[in-house]
Protein backbone atom coordinates (compact mmCIF):
# COMPACT_ATOMS: atom_id res chain seq x y z
CA UNK A 1 0.00 0.00 0.00
CA UNK A 2 0.76 3.40 -0.36
CA UNK A 3 0.38 6.50 2.19
CA UNK A 4 -2.50 6.48 4.08
CA UNK A 5 -4.02 9.49 2.44
CA UNK A 6 -7.70 10.60 4.15
CA UNK A 7 -10.44 9.42 2.33
CA UNK A 8 -11.88 12.76 1.19
CA UNK A 9 -8.84 13.53 -0.59
CA UNK A 10 -9.41 10.99 -3.35
CA UNK A 11 -10.04 12.54 -6.59
CA UNK A 12 -8.17 15.46 -4.85
CA UNK A 13 -4.46 13.38 -5.01
CA UNK A 14 -5.61 11.42 -8.03
CA UNK A 15 -6.41 13.96 -10.76
CA UNK A 16 -6.34 17.45 -9.25
CA UNK A 17 -2.76 17.51 -7.62
CA UNK A 18 -0.62 19.63 -9.66
CA UNK A 19 -2.85 19.81 -12.42
CA UNK A 20 -1.24 16.61 -13.70
CA UNK A 21 -3.29 13.75 -15.49
CA UNK A 22 -3.01 10.20 -14.18
CA UNK A 23 -0.90 9.06 -17.08
CA UNK A 24 1.69 11.71 -15.02
CA UNK A 25 0.91 10.76 -11.33
CA UNK A 26 1.65 7.57 -11.85
CA UNK A 27 1.98 4.72 -9.83
CA UNK A 28 -0.05 2.01 -8.64
CA UNK A 29 0.59 1.93 -4.76
CA UNK A 30 -0.20 6.17 -4.61
CA UNK A 31 -3.30 5.95 -6.41
CA UNK A 32 -4.44 2.81 -4.55
CA UNK A 33 -4.06 5.01 -0.94
CA UNK A 34 -6.80 7.32 -2.58
CA UNK A 35 -9.29 5.06 -2.67
CA UNK A 36 -10.46 3.47 0.30
CA UNK A 37 -9.80 0.20 2.38
CA UNK A 38 -10.62 -2.29 -0.21
CA UNK A 39 -9.18 -3.10 -3.43
CA UNK A 40 -11.95 -4.99 -4.51
CA UNK A 41 -14.10 -4.04 -6.94
CA UNK A 42 -17.75 -2.96 -5.45
CA UNK A 43 -20.48 -5.02 -7.48
CA UNK A 44 -23.29 -1.63 -6.77
CA UNK A 45 -25.11 -0.76 -9.67
CA UNK A 46 -27.71 0.99 -10.80
CA UNK A 47 -30.23 1.55 -13.66
CA UNK A 48 -33.49 2.93 -15.19
CA UNK A 49 -34.98 -0.51 -14.50
CA UNK A 50 -36.40 -1.04 -17.77
CA UNK A 51 -34.35 -3.29 -20.13
CA UNK A 52 -36.69 -4.76 -23.35
CA UNK A 53 -35.08 -2.91 -26.59
CA UNK A 54 -33.26 -0.11 -24.48
CA UNK A 55 -29.24 -0.64 -24.57
CA UNK A 56 -27.12 -1.43 -21.23
CA UNK A 57 -24.46 0.95 -20.17
CA UNK A 58 -21.47 0.31 -17.95
CA UNK A 59 -20.45 3.46 -16.19
CA UNK A 60 -17.07 3.21 -13.74
CA UNK A 61 -16.26 5.57 -11.15
CA UNK A 62 -13.37 5.49 -8.79
CA UNK A 63 -14.47 5.37 -4.90
CA UNK A 64 -15.06 9.05 -4.11
CA UNK A 65 -14.73 10.23 -0.21
CA UNK A 66 -16.79 12.60 0.03
CA UNK A 67 -20.72 11.02 1.54
CA UNK A 68 -23.55 10.90 -0.81
CA UNK A 69 -21.22 11.16 -3.68
CA UNK A 70 -21.95 7.24 -4.47
CA UNK A 71 -25.53 7.71 -3.91
CA UNK A 72 -25.86 10.35 -6.32
CA UNK A 73 -24.47 9.15 -9.11
CA UNK A 74 -26.87 5.58 -8.55
CA UNK A 75 -29.41 8.37 -8.35
CA UNK A 76 -28.54 9.60 -11.77
CA UNK A 77 -27.62 6.77 -13.64
CA UNK A 78 -31.28 5.39 -12.45
CA UNK A 79 -33.32 8.85 -14.09
CA UNK A 80 -31.58 8.50 -17.59
CA UNK A 81 -34.59 6.91 -19.74
CA UNK A 82 -32.44 5.53 -22.90
CA UNK A 83 -30.51 3.13 -20.91
CA UNK A 84 -29.96 0.65 -18.47
CA UNK A 85 -27.20 2.64 -16.86
CA UNK A 86 -24.94 -0.06 -14.15
CA UNK A 87 -22.93 1.82 -11.95
CA UNK A 88 -19.94 0.33 -10.78
CA UNK A 89 -18.00 1.76 -7.72
CA UNK A 90 -14.64 0.77 -7.49
CA UNK A 91 -12.80 0.63 -4.42
CA UNK A 92 -8.94 0.55 -3.91
CA UNK A 93 -6.58 0.94 -7.28
CA UNK A 94 -8.77 2.69 -9.65
CA UNK A 95 -6.57 3.04 -11.98
CA UNK A 96 -4.96 -0.76 -12.31
CA UNK A 97 -8.19 -2.05 -12.98
CA UNK A 98 -9.34 0.65 -15.39
CA UNK A 99 -6.46 -0.18 -17.67
CA UNK A 100 -7.05 -3.71 -17.15
CA UNK A 101 -11.08 -3.32 -18.38
CA UNK A 102 -10.24 -0.51 -21.54
CA UNK A 103 -8.26 -3.46 -22.63
CA UNK A 104 -11.09 -6.13 -21.99
CA UNK A 105 -14.54 -7.11 -23.45
CA UNK A 106 -15.64 -6.72 -20.23
CA UNK A 107 -14.57 -3.10 -19.17
CA UNK A 108 -16.77 -0.11 -18.01
CA UNK A 109 -18.49 1.68 -21.42
CA UNK A 110 -18.27 5.45 -19.80
CA UNK A 111 -15.77 6.10 -17.37
CA UNK A 112 -14.20 8.49 -15.33
CA UNK A 113 -10.44 9.30 -15.57
CA UNK A 114 -7.96 12.64 -17.56
CA UNK A 115 -7.52 12.43 -21.60
CA UNK A 116 -4.00 11.01 -22.24
CA UNK A 117 -2.25 10.67 -25.02
CA UNK A 118 -1.28 6.61 -25.05
CA UNK A 119 -4.80 5.97 -24.58
CA UNK A 120 -5.59 8.07 -27.70
CA UNK A 121 -2.80 6.27 -29.64
CA UNK A 122 -3.59 3.08 -28.43
CA UNK A 123 -7.34 4.02 -30.15
CA UNK A 124 -8.37 2.96 -26.39
CA UNK A 125 -11.20 5.63 -26.09
CA UNK A 126 -13.35 7.61 -29.10
CA UNK A 127 -13.54 11.23 -30.34
CA UNK A 128 -16.26 12.69 -28.07
CA UNK A 129 -15.67 16.41 -30.04
CA UNK A 130 -19.21 16.45 -31.29
CA UNK A 131 -20.78 15.75 -28.20
CA UNK A 132 -19.26 18.71 -26.82
CA UNK A 133 -20.63 20.44 -30.04
CA UNK A 134 -21.33 24.12 -30.04
CA UNK A 135 -20.78 23.78 -26.79
CA UNK A 136 -17.38 24.54 -26.71
CA UNK A 137 -17.32 28.50 -25.21
CA UNK A 138 -18.62 27.38 -21.99
CA UNK A 139 -15.51 25.87 -21.31
CA UNK A 140 -12.58 27.17 -20.30
CA UNK A 141 -9.49 27.19 -22.34
CA UNK A 142 -7.65 24.87 -19.83
CA UNK A 143 -10.48 22.32 -19.82
CA UNK A 144 -10.83 22.29 -23.42
CA UNK A 145 -6.77 21.49 -23.56
CA UNK A 146 -6.68 18.94 -20.86
CA UNK A 147 -9.31 16.73 -23.06
CA UNK A 148 -8.04 17.56 -26.31
CA UNK A 149 -5.49 15.46 -28.38
CA UNK A 150 -4.05 16.44 -32.24
CA UNK A 151 -7.23 18.97 -32.40
CA UNK A 152 -9.72 16.00 -31.39
CA UNK A 153 -11.59 16.45 -27.26
CA UNK A 154 -11.20 12.84 -25.88
CA UNK A 155 -13.64 13.46 -22.66
CA UNK A 156 -16.00 16.11 -21.01
CA UNK A 157 -15.32 17.37 -17.77
CA UNK A 158 -17.33 16.52 -14.86
CA UNK A 159 -15.81 18.29 -11.85
CA UNK A 160 -13.09 21.38 -12.03
CA UNK A 161 -10.25 21.44 -9.10
CA UNK A 162 -8.11 23.95 -8.71
CA UNK A 163 -5.30 25.60 -5.66
CA UNK A 164 -5.54 28.87 -4.01
CA UNK A 165 -3.11 30.88 -1.36
CA UNK A 166 -5.07 30.64 1.54
CA UNK A 167 -3.82 33.48 3.72
CA UNK A 168 -4.82 34.73 7.30
CA UNK A 169 -6.60 38.24 6.35
CA UNK A 170 -5.95 39.21 10.80
CA UNK A 171 -2.44 37.94 10.60
CA UNK A 172 -1.27 39.88 7.42
CA UNK A 173 -3.25 43.11 8.51
CA UNK A 174 -1.37 43.26 12.30
CA UNK A 175 1.97 42.68 10.02
CA UNK A 176 1.47 45.51 7.46
CA UNK A 177 1.35 43.01 4.66
CA UNK A 178 -0.91 43.11 1.69
CA UNK A 179 -1.44 39.53 0.10
CA UNK A 180 1.59 38.15 -2.18
CA UNK A 181 1.26 38.99 -5.73
CA UNK A 182 4.90 38.45 -6.58
CA UNK A 183 7.46 36.05 -5.31
CA UNK A 184 9.75 38.22 -3.92
CA UNK A 185 6.73 39.35 -1.83
CA UNK A 186 5.80 35.68 -0.75
CA UNK A 187 9.03 35.48 0.64
CA UNK A 188 9.16 38.52 2.38
CA UNK A 189 5.32 37.63 3.70
CA UNK A 190 6.44 34.33 4.60
CA UNK A 191 9.55 35.58 6.73
CA UNK A 192 7.71 38.45 8.55
CA UNK A 193 4.98 36.11 9.27
CA UNK A 194 7.29 34.02 11.15
CA UNK A 195 7.39 33.56 14.71
CA UNK A 196 8.39 31.43 17.52
CA UNK A 197 5.13 29.16 17.13
CA UNK A 198 3.96 29.56 13.80
CA UNK A 199 5.91 29.89 10.42
CA UNK A 200 4.78 32.08 7.68
CA UNK A 201 3.85 29.51 5.01
CA UNK A 202 2.90 25.63 4.35
CA UNK A 203 3.15 24.36 0.78
CA UNK A 204 3.96 20.90 2.21
CA UNK A 205 6.06 18.58 4.39
CA UNK A 206 7.99 18.12 1.20
CA UNK A 207 8.22 21.96 0.23
CA UNK A 208 6.46 21.28 -2.34
CA UNK A 209 8.56 19.62 -5.02
CA UNK A 210 8.69 15.94 -4.36
CA UNK A 211 5.76 13.65 -5.38
CA UNK A 212 6.34 10.73 -3.06
CA UNK A 213 3.15 10.73 -0.55
CA UNK A 214 1.21 13.01 -1.11
CA UNK A 215 3.54 15.75 -2.24
CA UNK A 216 4.94 17.58 -5.01
CA UNK A 217 2.42 20.83 -4.98
CA UNK A 218 4.09 23.38 -6.89
CA UNK A 219 6.17 21.57 -9.70
CA UNK A 220 3.54 23.26 -11.79
CA UNK A 221 3.38 26.56 -10.29
CA UNK A 222 7.39 26.82 -10.25
CA UNK A 223 6.73 26.71 -13.81
CA UNK A 224 4.15 28.91 -14.45
CA UNK A 225 4.97 31.87 -11.91
CA UNK A 226 7.68 32.68 -15.56
CA UNK A 227 5.32 31.74 -17.89
CA UNK A 228 6.57 28.10 -18.52
CA UNK A 229 5.53 24.57 -18.62
CA UNK A 230 6.32 21.26 -18.35
CA UNK A 231 5.92 21.02 -22.51
CA UNK A 232 5.71 23.62 -24.77
CA UNK A 233 3.01 24.41 -27.62
CA UNK A 234 5.10 21.67 -29.76
CA UNK A 235 5.78 19.05 -27.17
CA UNK A 236 9.21 20.17 -26.31
CA UNK A 237 11.18 20.26 -23.27
CA UNK A 238 9.70 23.42 -21.25
CA UNK A 239 11.66 23.58 -18.25
CA UNK A 240 15.43 24.41 -19.10
CA UNK A 241 15.15 28.33 -19.68
CA UNK A 242 16.75 31.08 -17.97
CA UNK A 243 13.82 32.09 -16.37
CA UNK A 244 12.90 28.87 -15.09
CA UNK A 245 16.21 28.39 -12.93
CA UNK A 246 15.79 31.52 -11.78
CA UNK A 247 12.12 30.72 -10.80
CA UNK A 248 13.73 27.35 -9.00
CA UNK A 249 16.81 29.46 -7.35
CA UNK A 250 14.03 31.64 -5.45
CA UNK A 251 12.24 28.55 -4.56
CA UNK A 252 15.82 27.44 -2.84
CA UNK A 253 15.79 30.60 -1.45
CA UNK A 254 12.22 30.03 0.01
CA UNK A 255 13.37 27.17 1.57
CA UNK A 256 16.35 27.81 3.20
CA UNK A 257 14.95 30.92 4.96
CA UNK A 258 13.32 28.48 7.22
CA UNK A 259 10.14 30.71 7.13
CA UNK A 260 8.27 27.30 5.93
CA UNK A 261 6.66 24.78 7.72
CA UNK A 262 7.98 21.18 7.63
CA UNK A 263 6.55 18.06 9.47
CA UNK A 264 2.94 19.17 10.02
CA UNK A 265 0.88 16.39 10.92
CA UNK A 266 -0.89 16.55 7.76
CA UNK A 267 0.09 17.52 4.61
CA UNK A 268 -0.94 20.70 1.55
CA UNK A 269 -4.16 18.98 0.87
CA UNK A 270 -5.44 19.18 4.54
CA UNK A 271 -6.19 22.66 5.90
CA UNK A 272 -5.26 21.47 9.72
CA UNK A 273 -2.26 23.52 9.61
CA UNK A 274 -3.97 26.80 8.25
CA UNK A 275 -6.75 26.57 10.53
CA UNK A 276 -5.06 25.40 13.45
CA UNK A 277 -2.33 28.49 13.90
CA UNK A 278 0.72 26.36 12.31
CA UNK A 279 0.86 28.83 9.30
CA UNK A 280 0.03 32.10 8.56
CA UNK A 281 -0.28 31.32 5.00
CA UNK A 282 -1.08 27.89 2.72
CA UNK A 283 -1.24 26.53 -0.53
CA UNK A 284 -4.33 23.96 -0.57
CA UNK A 285 -7.50 23.03 -2.87
CA UNK A 286 -10.57 24.84 -3.07
CA UNK A 287 -12.10 21.92 -2.13
CA UNK A 288 -10.85 22.69 1.75
CA UNK A 289 -12.97 26.30 1.75
CA UNK A 290 -15.57 24.38 3.16
CA UNK A 291 -13.96 22.91 6.39
CA UNK A 292 -11.85 26.96 6.83
CA UNK A 293 -14.66 28.99 6.46
CA UNK A 294 -16.33 27.04 9.52
CA UNK A 295 -12.91 27.19 11.28
CA UNK A 296 -11.94 30.89 10.62
CA UNK A 297 -15.39 32.85 10.01
CA UNK A 298 -14.34 35.34 7.59
CA UNK A 299 -10.72 35.56 8.63
CA UNK A 300 -9.44 34.61 5.88
CA UNK A 301 -8.42 35.03 1.84
CA UNK A 302 -7.10 33.87 -1.87
CA UNK A 303 -5.13 34.83 -4.10
CA UNK A 304 -3.16 32.70 -6.89
CA UNK A 305 0.31 31.47 -6.90
CA UNK A 306 1.80 34.74 -7.56
CA UNK A 307 3.69 35.68 -10.70
CA UNK A 308 8.17 35.47 -10.52
CA UNK A 309 7.75 39.64 -10.47
CA UNK A 310 6.11 42.74 -11.77
CA UNK A 311 7.72 41.62 -15.19
CA UNK A 312 7.78 38.51 -15.54
CA UNK A 313 4.90 35.67 -15.24
CA UNK A 314 1.77 35.99 -14.57
CA UNK A 315 -0.68 34.32 -11.59
CA UNK A 316 -1.43 30.94 -11.76
CA UNK A 317 -2.92 27.69 -10.55
CA UNK A 318 -3.81 24.20 -11.52
CA UNK A 319 -6.55 23.26 -13.44
CA UNK A 320 -7.54 19.66 -12.12
CA UNK A 321 -10.64 17.13 -11.79
CA UNK A 322 -12.10 14.45 -13.61
CA UNK A 323 -13.22 13.96 -17.32
CA UNK A 324 -15.91 11.75 -18.50
CA UNK A 325 -14.80 9.07 -21.30
CA UNK A 326 -16.00 6.61 -23.55
CA UNK A 327 -14.09 3.52 -23.90
CA UNK A 328 -13.56 2.13 -28.01
CA UNK A 329 -14.43 -1.27 -27.00
CA UNK A 330 -18.14 0.20 -25.66
CA UNK A 331 -21.18 -2.39 -26.52
CA UNK A 332 -22.84 0.96 -28.29
CA UNK A 333 -20.59 3.31 -28.73
CA UNK A 334 -23.34 5.60 -29.27
CA UNK A 335 -25.59 5.04 -26.73
CA UNK A 336 -22.36 5.63 -24.47
CA UNK A 337 -21.72 9.04 -26.11
CA UNK A 338 -25.61 9.96 -25.89
CA UNK A 339 -25.48 9.13 -21.84
CA UNK A 340 -22.33 11.06 -21.11
CA UNK A 341 -23.93 14.13 -23.01
CA UNK A 342 -27.43 13.98 -21.54
CA UNK A 343 -25.73 13.69 -17.74
CA UNK A 344 -22.46 15.76 -18.27
CA UNK A 345 -23.43 18.33 -20.45
CA UNK A 346 -27.21 18.78 -20.92
CA UNK A 347 -28.00 18.09 -16.96
CA UNK A 348 -27.31 21.01 -15.61
CA UNK A 349 -28.78 20.52 -12.18
CA UNK A 350 -26.76 17.35 -11.78
CA UNK A 351 -23.74 18.93 -12.48
CA UNK A 352 -24.25 21.52 -9.42
CA UNK A 353 -25.30 18.36 -7.66
CA UNK A 354 -22.24 16.47 -8.14
CA UNK A 355 -19.69 19.32 -7.70
CA UNK A 356 -21.03 21.32 -5.15
CA UNK A 357 -23.87 19.52 -2.97
CA UNK A 358 -20.95 17.15 -1.39
CA UNK A 359 -17.60 18.49 -1.80
CA UNK A 360 -16.57 22.21 -2.98
CA UNK A 361 -16.00 21.80 -6.44
CA UNK A 362 -16.26 24.28 -9.90
CA UNK A 363 -18.92 22.61 -12.19
CA UNK A 364 -16.98 22.90 -15.69
CA UNK A 365 -19.77 24.92 -18.08
CA UNK A 366 -18.75 28.42 -17.78
CA UNK A 367 -22.90 29.42 -17.61
CA UNK A 368 -23.42 26.93 -14.76
CA UNK A 369 -20.61 28.16 -12.36
CA UNK A 370 -21.16 31.41 -12.71
CA UNK A 371 -24.87 31.49 -10.71
CA UNK A 372 -24.11 28.54 -8.40
CA UNK A 373 -24.90 30.01 -5.16
CA UNK A 374 -22.12 28.66 -3.66
CA UNK A 375 -20.02 30.85 -5.71
CA UNK A 376 -21.41 33.77 -5.67
CA UNK A 377 -19.31 35.89 -3.09
CA UNK A 378 -16.70 36.05 -1.11
CA UNK A 379 -13.34 33.80 -1.00
CA UNK A 380 -15.04 31.59 -3.37
CA UNK A 381 -16.25 33.82 -6.20
CA UNK A 382 -12.30 34.73 -5.81
CA UNK A 383 -11.30 31.48 -6.68
CA UNK A 384 -13.76 31.16 -9.26
CA UNK A 385 -12.44 34.09 -10.96
CA UNK A 386 -8.79 32.99 -10.41
CA UNK A 387 -9.67 29.17 -12.15
CA UNK A 388 -11.44 31.07 -15.30
CA UNK A 389 -8.14 33.27 -15.64
CA UNK A 390 -5.05 31.89 -14.59
CA UNK A 391 -5.82 27.94 -14.58
CA UNK A 392 -3.29 25.75 -16.11
CA UNK A 393 -3.79 22.40 -18.44
CA UNK A 394 -2.53 19.21 -17.59
CA UNK A 395 -1.02 18.23 -20.53
CA UNK A 396 -1.92 15.11 -22.56
CA UNK A 397 1.60 13.85 -23.91
CA UNK A 398 3.27 14.62 -20.00
CA UNK A 399 3.78 11.38 -18.22
CA UNK A 400 4.91 9.42 -15.20
CA UNK A 401 8.27 8.31 -16.66
CA UNK A 402 8.96 12.54 -17.40
CA UNK A 403 6.84 13.93 -14.10
CA UNK A 404 9.30 11.37 -12.01
CA UNK A 405 12.53 12.61 -13.60
CA UNK A 406 11.24 16.32 -13.27
CA UNK A 407 10.26 16.07 -9.67
CA UNK A 408 13.99 14.58 -9.05
CA UNK A 409 15.18 17.43 -10.72
CA UNK A 410 13.08 19.87 -8.36
CA UNK A 411 13.73 18.10 -5.02
CA UNK A 412 17.76 17.51 -5.87
CA UNK A 413 17.51 21.72 -6.61
CA UNK A 414 15.18 22.78 -3.51
CA UNK A 415 15.58 20.39 -0.79
CA UNK A 416 19.23 19.29 -1.59
CA UNK A 417 20.94 21.92 -2.86
CA UNK A 418 21.82 20.58 -6.40
CA UNK A 419 22.66 22.66 -9.60
CA UNK A 420 19.86 24.16 -10.98
CA UNK A 421 21.12 23.51 -14.41
CA UNK A 422 22.56 20.25 -14.89
CA UNK A 423 19.86 18.74 -12.57
CA UNK A 424 16.96 20.47 -15.14
CA UNK A 425 19.46 19.53 -17.88
CA UNK A 426 19.48 15.53 -16.30
CA UNK A 427 15.41 15.44 -16.15
CA UNK A 428 15.70 17.07 -20.03
CA UNK A 429 16.65 14.01 -21.53
CA UNK A 430 14.50 11.72 -20.37
CA UNK A 431 11.69 13.82 -21.16
CA UNK A 432 13.48 14.63 -24.55
CA UNK A 433 13.73 10.22 -25.12
CA UNK A 434 9.68 10.41 -23.98
CA UNK A 435 8.60 12.92 -26.72
CA UNK A 436 10.44 10.54 -29.36
CA UNK A 437 8.68 7.99 -27.99
CA UNK A 438 5.39 9.51 -28.39
CA UNK A 439 5.99 11.80 -31.57
CA UNK A 440 9.00 10.30 -33.14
Amino acid sequence: MGPNLPASFNRRRLLAAMGLGAAAVGSAPLLAACGGGSSGVSGDSGGSGGSGSKPTISQWYHQYGEAGTQQAVMRYAKAYPDATVKVQWTPGDYTSKLNSGLLSSSGPDVFESSVNIDQVKSNQVVDMTDVIGDLKSDYTEADLKSCTVDGKIYGVKIVDDMGVLYYRKSLLSKAGIQPPTTIDELISASQELTTSNQKGLFIGNDAGVTPSFGGGSLLGPILWTVGSDYLTADNKVGFTSNEVMQSFEKMRQLFNTKSILLGAPTDWWDPSSFTQGLAAMQWCGLWAMPGIQKALGDDFGVVAWPKFSSTVGKPSTFAGGWTSMVSAKAKDVEAAKAFTKWLWIDNTADQEDFNLSYGFHIPPRKSLAAKATKLQSGPAADALKIFNDYAIASNTAWTAKMNSAYADAATAIVRQGGDVESNLNKAAKVVDSELQRLFG
